[in-house]
């Protein structure tokens, strides 16, 4: 059709017309057609809604024939030519509006735009900027060649595409000119000059955007870490994962060989178990209060002053992340520096090995460190206090722990939390207060001495300095700036008032980034080699320069440290093992010494033991349950918004019909959505009941409740029903709700018990209502002493007075007009009661609800034997019965409700809700404060704490065991 009038519309002959509306004709169903003429030779009247009466049956199964008739030919061809016409304008308007709203729309998206008027204003004019921007041309005719225009804008016409480009060009060209006005050259790749300009058209821009540009960078930061916490869960996830391969695996070897191997225990090296000693002793106490004494190098420096530059030179590799003046160091990192014949490096919680001879494994190493310093910023802080530890390993690395922390700030910056300051100094303070550990002090040999913030923290923790090692770093720029004899002053210890065990000074580098170790010692020979300032006699010692010598001079005294100390912390830990021990028995004689993880471990396993049990619940009991629960849910809406205004309503007749509206839209709305919340809460009530008889069986233990409750809950919260539950529902509840005959007596019986259960329970209800209204009767009120209250006294003088309207007319309508609350307000103002219609229009309404409850309680009895009379009769019976045909089909709804949900309970929900109670459990055994917080009490605590007493005794006995063999 589309082309045919086309054609109609470019030609516009009679006789093409005539040609192409026979054509159409022809081209269409012959079945169809035959359809449609079979109608019109029936009648107009059967099928008077269109032109195809006009058309024929057809005379053979390939074609069609034209009936003789002129009239019928002629209002044809005049009906098809009208519509080929109007088809023709219809093309046409449509071409043309779509033509002026694609050009809305992009008048739209171009004025969406963000306007960068403002830096016109912002940058500044003149000669300079005119000679740059002749020097930027090549570079910006580069950065333009790269933009492709979308084909489809090119229908909008060249001047538009134009006008876009000279738009862009333009902005470009700002960009450019800011990214240059805060120092950009020509050699910078473009992605650097966009990132400059941004910065800068930001900096120069007013306080509106400013305030933009602090918003946005606060939904950055929200988002940075959101993807640090999922990039740490996956990474909990992944290590679970290769950890539970490699314990298949083992399994796999051993069922292939079919006997036992055993297992060969690895040798580890003398600072290997130190190291595992300090981590042990760091989860322990971490606050030094207790027992751990045990020796560390604390590398402490103010910021920037080289003291990451001095632990990589130590330890031979750039392990560590680089900025530029920005604080990077965010957490502790204790690095064990170890002997080995690969150069490698391993963190604590992990088994890859980064080789740090290959430059990407070095970056992976650097971006790793910085992720877990990230990571363990939480709630808005700069620094946090979680230790990082990893392990280096290397040809002629000298053996020691060295923990590098936070440089020393004075002064904050607005991206930095308020305590951070503070922070810094507290965690300094608690590093050094450790009595065995060795302060690797270092100074920034580049600026003043007396700029330095470490020093008197330094001389706080240690004022005789007899475990203080000062480093000077930058010495070939401090030989530059200062006195030769200032400089001596410091490396003798003359210049502070702080005292060391040695001076040394060290060359950190040339300032470039990309420099390796072996570029930076060189560098640092040579300097010494060469320079005047150690070339004078008397200066410095030769001992007391590069990185070399310091690191054999820590490592000595580290050593030394350590076998003096070692000793005494066996014995306090040994001591304090011995105390445990006593308590326990003392407190606990039966019971076995079971941490946190034990205890979680075998909590785990009861509440998996219940959610077994909950599948091997009977159909009967759950059917039974879920008809209780359903029902409970939906008896109000049956009585208030389908009973009670039905059967109030009048006629037999009415009823029915307002019963059967009523059903409907509460089926097609609000039930689905009821009975699959009864079904869960019926899911959640069992379970619970399952966990409470648990509880009470004889062995029960108490210590595990709070983490059942709080496992249970969090699965319960996260679990919720299927979707596509409700849909199902609604087509099973509508299609019971159809049908409105009772099959059978049996049925019949259970419907009028169901129908007598109903009206009592609503009837006890009413009448406690009543109850608390009227107060007390006459027997209780002497027996117990109780007098009625003057509102009481009020509502039954009404209450009598509406009984008498009552007793008159039984079949009285729900509402009283207004002669009787005139008559009823006039009996009682005659008798001294003065009250409004409102007040009697509160009392009415749980009278007759009462009356009427009481009726159709007799209208059930009388229906008991009545099926008989209403199977011959139907629905129009002599005795009423609709309110048990009403109750039977809502019968009917709750047990083909309860058995769908039960379905649905015993295949998908119980299962669904044994994933989340085991990916709750998952989560809360990686959570170690949760499970603090829910696993507590002096038997948890005394219980943790005896066993990582005894875990650290036992580790340092086998560390002096070995120290001593090396001796």
């Amino acid at each position: 059709m589309l082309r045919a009038a086309k054609q109609i519309t470019h030609r516009g002959t009679n006789k093409r017309i005539t040609y192409l509306c026979c054509k159409v004709v022809a081209s269409t169903s012959n079945s169809y057609y035959s359809t449609l003429n079979q109608k019109a030779y029936k009648g107009r009247a059967k099928n008077s809604s269109g032109w195809s009466q006009y058309f024929l049956a057809p005379r053979g199964p390939k074609g069609w024939t034209i009936p003789p008739s002129s009239r019928g030919y002629g209002m044809l061809v005049a009906r098809v030519l009208r519509g080929a016409l109007k088809l023709r304008y219809i093309l046409l308007g449509g071409a043309i509006g779509g033509g002026v709203t694609l050009n809305k729309k992009y008048e739209d998206w171009k004025d969406g735009l963000p306007d960068f008027k403002w830096l016109e204003e912002a940058m500044p004019k003149g000669e300079k900027w005119t000679q740059f921007s002749k020097a930027l041309v090549e570079f910006g005719s580069s950065i333009k060649d790269v933009i492709e225009i979308d084909p489809r804008l090119r229908q909008l016409g060249e001047d538009k595409i134009d006008e876009w480009r000279r738009w862009f060009d333009t902005r470009l060209d700002d960009a450019i000119e800011a990214a240059d006005y805060q120092g950009s050259t020509l050699n910078e790749s473009r992605e650097e000059i966009k990132a400059k300009a941004t910065v800068t058209a930001l900096s120069l821009s007013n306080d509106e955007s400013r305030k933009k540009y602090e918003a946005l960078q606060s939904q950055v930061e929200n988002l940075q870490t959101e993807v640090i916490n999922v990039q740490i869960k996956y990474q909990r996830e992944l290590e679970k994962m290769e950890k539970e391969n490699r314990e298949l695996r083992q399994q796999f070897l051993i069922l292939k060989q079919n006997k036992k191997t055993s297992t060969k225990k690895i040798k580890k090296s003398l600072i290997d178990m130190y190291s595992e000693v300090l981590d042990e002793l760091t989860g322990y106490d971490s606050s030094y209060s207790m027992a751990d004494h045990l020796p560390r190098v604390v590398v402490v420096g103010d910021q920037s002053s080289g003291k990451t530059s001095v632990l990589e030179s130590i330890a031979k590799a750039r392990i560590f992340p680089r900025g530029s003046g920005e604080m990077m160091t965010r957490a502790p990192v204790k690095v064990t520096l170890a002997e080995g014949p690969y150069h490698v490096a391993q963190f604590r919680d992990s088994d890859r090995e980064y080789d740090l001879n290959r430059e990407s494994d070095l970056s992976e190493l650097r971006r790793e460190v910085e992720f877990r310093m990230r990571a363990s910023v939480r709630g808005g802080k700069t620094v946090s206090n979680e230790v990082i530890s990893m392990t280096v390993k290397g040809p002629g690395l000298q053996r020691m722990v060295l923990v590098d922390l936070p440089g020393i700030i004075s002064t904050m910056t607005v991206d930095m939390a308020a305590d951070t300051k503070d922070s810094i100094h507290q965690m300094t303070k608690h590093y050094m207060s450790n009595p065995n550990a060795i302060i690797l002090c270092i100074q920034d040999g580049s600026v003043d001495a007396e700029r330095s913030n470490v020093t008197d923290l330094v001389m706080q923790c240690d004022p005789l300095g007899r475990r203080t090692i000062f480093v000077l770093t930058k010495v070939d720029l401090a030989e530059e700036l200062a006195d030769p004899e200032r400089i001596r002053k410091i490396l003798s210890g003359k210049l502070f008032n702080m005292k060391a065990l040695g001076y040394y000074a060290v060359v950190t580098g040339r300032g470039r980034k990309d420099d390796s170790i072996e570029a930076i010692r060189q560098y640092e020979e040579d300097f010494f080699k060469n320079s005047k300032l150690f070339h004078r006699r008397g200066v410095i010692m030769p001992h007391q320069v590069t990185s070399r010598n310091l690191s054999m001079a820590v490592s000595d005294r580290f050593w030394k440290m350590v076998r003096e100390t070692i000793e005494q912390q066996a014995d306090a830990f040994k001591a304090t093992r011995f105390n445990l021990e006593t308590e326990w028995k003392n407190n606990f004689p039966r019971l076995r010494e079971s941490g946190r993880d034990e205890l979680f471990e075998k909590a785990k396993g009861e509440i998996l033991d219940e959610v077994v049990n909950l599948s091997q619940i009977c159909a009967k009991k759950w059917e039974e349950a879920l008809s209780e629960k359903l029902w409970e849910k939906l008896s109000n809406y049956v009585f208030e918004n389908v009973y009670l205004p039905a059967a109030q309503s009048g006629s037999q007749n009415s009823v029915n019909t307002m019963v059967d509206i009523k059903l409907r839209q509460w089926a097609e709305q609000s039930l689905p959505a009821k009975s699959v919340e009864a079904g869960w809460e019926t899911l959640q009530k069992q379970f619970l009941i399952l966990m409470e008889k648990a509880r009470r069986s004889a062995d029960h233990d108490d210590i595990f409740d709070n983490l059942k409750v709080s496992v249970i809950d969090e699965a319960m919260r996260r679990h919720s029903w299927e979707d596509k539950a409700i849909d199902m529902l609604r087509v099973i509840q509508l299609n019971t709700l159809e049908d409105r005959f009772v099959h059978d007596k049996s049925e019949w019986d259970q419907a009028v018990k169901f129908l007598e259960n109903s009206v009592k329970e609503k009837l006890a209800q009413t009448e406690h209502t009543l109850g608390e209204m009227m107060g007390p009767g006459q027997l209780t009120r002497i027996t117990h002493w109780k007098s009625l209250t003057e509102d009481q006294s009020k509502r039954r003088h009404v209450k009598y007075e509406l009984d008498k309207i009552l007793r008159t007319d039984e079949k009285h309508l729900p509402t009283l007009s207004y002669d009787e609350l005139t008559t009823v307000r006039k009996n009682l103002q005659r008798e001294g009661v003065e009250v409004d219609t409102d007040y009697i229009r509160q009392t009415w309404f749980p009278t007759y609800r009462r009356h009427f409850l009481k009726q159709a309680l007799h209208r059930a009895y009388d229906c008991r034997k009545a099926y008989y009379l209403y199977t011959q009769q139907g629905t129009e019976c002599e005795i009423s019965c609709s309110d048990v045909v009403l109750f039977w089909r809502i019968q009917q709804v709750i047990k083909v409700t309860c058995n769908a949900l039960r379905q649905q309970v015993i295949n998908r929900e119980a299962r669904r809700l044994d994933k989340e109670i085991k990916e709750v459990l998952d989560e809360f055994s990686e959570d170690e404060e949760k499970k603090a917080q829910l696993l507590t009490g002096k038997r948890v605590l005394l219980a943790e704490e005896l066993i990582k007493v005894r875990h650290i005794q036992e580790k340092l006995e086998e560390f002096i065991n070995c120290l001593n063999q090396e001796k």
